[in-house]
């Protein structure tokens, strides 16, 4: 069986690769003839645990394979995923401009017929619009061909996500007839031998579904901040609050934990589009359009805990900071908390010092040089006023509070992820500030 990907960024590499792990032959494609060129000789442009090694294996042993064009290597192939970006507009809707071009590339050059897969996730009502375009380039050749679509939302969290795909919760694919769910029902069975869910419905049900459940994840962590901040106003504790809540099997204990706020490349944008979508058809999502102001409003609460503490006076003050990226086992800086903070802390006349063990690179792309780039995270806290924890790394989260003291102007730790013994900081001579916490 040979398939087709278009688009290798974060979706449609960690897709492709997966896919060729099960012995289907696997073809990537992307107009970016650099990246390219780096994929061909095993180079990731994403950091993902796990990626690089499945890319290269299965580059070797010629399952997988990258190209820029479209129309040179859809011959034989059974199924083309479209896997491209679709960005937010400047409204919050998204931009399915790339794949609706790769729609009507497939449709220019395609010679049988073929189940053409939206993997990108789209509004609802996508899918026809690809089948249109498709259709339309067919007309114009004056080609009359039988072919089918089909939505198959991903559903990675980035740090996992080849986990993820291999061992998937579920998998959803919205079809509109038998042969479509063949197709696909072949290319995801030898990810269903350890029993895991595939769900087919109808394809508006399958788009929807991505939206809901990031907006469902979302709410979740824009709930749990609403509770954090109360509990600092009624003098509760977050922690426990999760604890007694997240045993209700009704409501579990993942996304429950009071922090900076959320950011990346997925529950951002998919607030910001079903928000758009809903307008679009005469209906406010109320519950949704709460969550994102939440989120955006959480995002500075690290911020006033330190001015605060500082008497408003900041300027000239070195702040380090510990995380960059959104969240950890990502280089990922898109929404990423900490570009909130940062750039207050600079606008309040600060200086920031900042380490992460995987997103510097990605970090100066966006901030340039307003910041100082640490070598290690001691190296980030010399000479600060006060230690930033924004992205709860693993290597964080037992600090050396004698070489803290030693390198520290002042004695001050602000917990934007609460994974410290607020305890055990202030017995070791130091303030503590953490989300929601009593102590």
């Amino acid at each position: 069986m040979k398939i087709l990907i278009i688009g290798t960024g974060y979706v449609g590499l960690v897709t492709g690769a997966c896919i060729s792990e099960t012995g289907i032959e696997v073809l990537c494609i992307d107009r970016d003839v650099e990246k390219i060129e780096n994929l061909k000789r095993g180079i990731i442009p994403i950091y993902e645990p796990g990626l690089e090694d499945i890319v290269r294996r299965n580059i070797e042993k010629q399952r997988l394979h990258f190209s820029t064009g479209i129309k040179e290597n859809l011959d034989g192939c059974e199924a083309a995923f479209i896997a491209v970006g679709t960005p937010p507009d400047e409204d919050g809707s998204a931009d399915i401009t790339h794949v609706l071009d790769a729609a009507r590339e497939i449709g220019s050059s395609m010679k049988e017929t073929l189940v053409i897969v939206t993997k990108s996730t789209v509004p609802v009502g996508t899918s026809l619009k690809v089948k249109n375009a498709v259709q339309a380039e067919l007309e114009k050749r004056h080609v009359s061909m039988t072919f089918d679509v089909a939505s198959n939302p991903e559903f990675l969290k980035e740090g996992n996500a080849v986990e993820d795909f291999l061992k998937p919760a579920r998998i959803i694919i919205g079809v509109e007839n038998e042969t479509a769910k063949s197709t696909l029902s072949k290319i995801y069975r030898p990810f269903q031998l350890n029993g895991y869910r595939t769900i087919f419905m109808d394809i508006p049900s399958a788009e929807l579904t991505k939206y809901a459940a990031n907006c469902m994840l979302a709410t979740k962590i824009s709930f749990m901040n609403e509770m954090a901040n109360l509990c600092e106003r009624v003098g509760a504790d977050v922690n426990m609050i999760r604890q007694g809540i997240g045993s209700d099997p009704r409501i579990g204990s993942k996304f429950i934990y009071a922090g900076v706020g959320y950011g990346g490349s997925c529950f951002p944008k998919d607030v910001k589009a079903l928000i758009k979508t809903a307008d679009e058809y005469g209906f406010s999502l109320d519950v949704v359009k709460a969550v994102e102001a939440v989120n955006n409003r959480q995002k500075e609460v690290l911020f006033h805990k330190i001015m605060h503490h500082f008497g408003n006076q900041i300027k000239g003050m070195q702040f380090g900071i510990w995380g960059l990226s959104f969240k950890p086992n990502t280089d990922d800086m898109r929404e990423a908390p900490s570009l909130v903070i940062i750039n207050k802390l600079l606008d309040a006349g600060a200086h920031v010092k900042a380490y992460d063990p995987v997103a510097m690179k990605a970090a100066r792309a966006v901030l340039g040089e307003s910041i100082g780039y640490a070598t290690d995270s001691y190296d980030a806290t010399l000479d600060a006023d006060a230690l930033v924890l924004i992205t709860e790394w693993s290597e964080f989260r037992v600090p050396n509070f004698r070489v803290l003291e030693k390198v520290m102007k002042q004695k001050v730790i602000f917990d934007g992820r609460n994974i410290y013994d607020a305890a055990e900081v202030r017995e070791n001579g130091f303030a503590y500030y953490g989300i929601g916490r009593k102590d």
